[in-house]
């Protein structure tokens, strides 16, 4: 038994993404990257604590259902992390959530973290200190700082769904940070 688990973890560890093995590339990013990996494992969580069958579940008639809220969290990491921390030219693509299990929900979540850090172990610190200009705002900020609105954008709708889980008599995942 002993043997067959030291195989398996050789194995998964053997299996890492490459850049997730190495250590981020400047001393902003690897400051940076707890607590982005925090953000994102507490996200997972409570996108993992609404029940399937309360996805749908929205409070006021205006508001996005829980799935959407995900499905927002999920599309626009890898959407503003592209924009404003790399100056790519993208475009939104929503996925719609109301076609979508919750399993396909945390796995779009999981691809859009992915890219996330992705980024974050491999961005130069040239481009880090290249400026952008926020689209809503109009303020133009350094690429590392749309780092943080990156994450500061995905704790607002996980905020909000922290609400929606309550609202549904679930108990929330405990916020460790």
């Amino acid at each position: 038994m002993t043997r067959l688990f030291f195989v398996l973890i050789t194995l998964f560890t053997a299996i890492q993404p490459s850049a997730q093995q190495a250590t981020p590339k400047t001393e902003f990013t690897r400051m940076y990257l707890p607590v982005w990996l925090e953000a994102r494992e507490h996200c997972l969580a409570v996108a993992k604590a609404m029940p399937e069958e309360k996805y749908g579940y929205k409070p006021t008639q205006v508001s996005k259902t829980f799935a959407e809220q995900m499905v927002h969290i999920a599309y626009t990491i890898p959407l503003l992390t592209k924009r404003y921390v790399q100056g790519m030219e993208v475009k939104p693509i929503r996925p719609d959530a109301s076609k979508m299990s919750k399993a396909e929900i945390i796995e779009l979540m999981e691809e859009g973290f992915d890219y996330a850090t992705e980024v974050i172990y491999t961005i130069e610190q040239a481009q880090l200190d290249e400026t952008t200009v926020m689209f809503h705002s109009g303020n133009t900020v350094s690429r590392a700082f749309a780092l943080f609105y990156v994450q500061d954008h995905m704790a607002n709708h996980r905020a909000k769904s922290n609400l929606y889980i309550r609202m549904n008599g679930v108990e929330p995942p405990e916020y460790t940070w």
